[in-house]
């Protein structure tokens, strides 16, 4: 049976980097295993009325589940995973229940920093776009903000 929700395969600890905390694999992941599948919840005011804090957590519900004007703050780890380019996992809705789904996209070791990425159209684990981090004023950890 399909579980509606299932806890992490990881655990939250400092990345020792300015990132601070992060999300790490509790053992090897396969591609295409399912990580985390958590429940959300949904907020229904407009993305730009949200406190900044609640802002850099949510979901773009509209985007990702066809909701508009509602947002998502996902429970278990799903609001604390950090950004990378290329991520190791893919989010998507999961509608019955009102919840994401993260799911593995390579092979992922033991220890190694789960990511998702901020800017992938639906959920992808790339993306040619950088407007999360500019939407908050946010320069990227290793990126030099003069250039």
């Amino acid at each position: 049976m399909d579980p509606l929700f299932q806890t992490s395969l990881g655990y939250l600890a400092p990345t020792g980097t300015a990132k601070g905390l992060g999300v790490f694999a509790t053992r090897s992941i396969g591609p295409g295993e399912v990580v985390e599948k958590v429940p959300v919840i949904l907020l229904r005011t407009e993305f730009d009325q949200l406190e900044n804090d609640l802002r850099q957590r949510v979901f773009d519900w509209e985007r990702i589940a066809s909701m508009p004007g509602t947002s998502a703050l996902a429970l278990g780890y799903g609001s604390m995973y950090n950004h990378a380019n290329p991520a190791n996992m893919r989010y998507d809705s999961v509608l019955e229940g009102n919840g994401i789904r993260f799911t593995a996209v390579r092979a992922i070791g033991q220890g190694e920093e789960l990511t998702i990425n901020y800017d992938g159209r639906g959920g992808d684990p790339d993306s040619t776009e950088d407007v999360w981090f500019p939407m908050f004023g946010i320069v990227p950890v290793g990126v030099d903000p003069n250039e």
